[in-house]
């Protein structure tokens, strides 16, 4: 059975401590902010704004906003963001980032290129110097300079 110790202390209007089940509740008035630390080393953080945070013990973090979009911060350096309309957002530790939309269609961009894949297997690439590559799932390669002008159509 848990029993619940109350204790109030400076700076905080509240702290539960739950002895048995090693569980710690602080409660920062000023804030709106409660700060939950559970026996496992799992820490959350509930916002006024309806902001919530988890912090695992093995260093990874969770961060739900209040318009439900998640976003995971790995210990390695990489971002995962989960946007309410399936959107999916990566960030590698070198920058690149890929964005699955929930249409089926996907992006890379790396420091060389932007690219989209289309469901249909039509892969558009846009280069930084500005040149555009469209490959087509015919096989068809059509590339435009900087200004839109087409300087290469492999019409199949």
């Amino acid at each position: 059975m848990c029993m619940c110790t109350y204790i109030h202390i400076k700076n905080f209007s509240l702290v539960k401590l739950n002895l048995n089940c090693f569980l710690q509740i602080y409660y920062y008035a000023d804030a709106k902010t409660t700060h939950t630390t559970y026996s496992d080393g799992l820490e959350v953080l509930q916002f006024s704004n309806g902001q919530i945070e988890k912090h695992y013990p093995d260093g990874k973090k969770e961060i739900t906003f209040p318009d439900q979009t998640i976003k995971n911060l790995f210990t390695d350096g990489q971002e995962e963001s989960i946007f309410p309309d399936g959107t999916i957002v990566r960030i590698q530790r070198d920058g690149s980032k890929t964005i699955e939309f929930n249409n089926g269609q996907r992006e890379l961009h790396t420091s060389q290129f932007k690219r989209r894949e289309y469901p249909d297997g039509t892969v558009k690439t846009v280069y930084m110097n500005g040149q555009q590559e469209t490959k087509y799932v015919s096989g068809r390669v059509r590339v435009k300079d900087k200004d839109g002008n087409i300087i290469m159509d492999t019409k199949l």
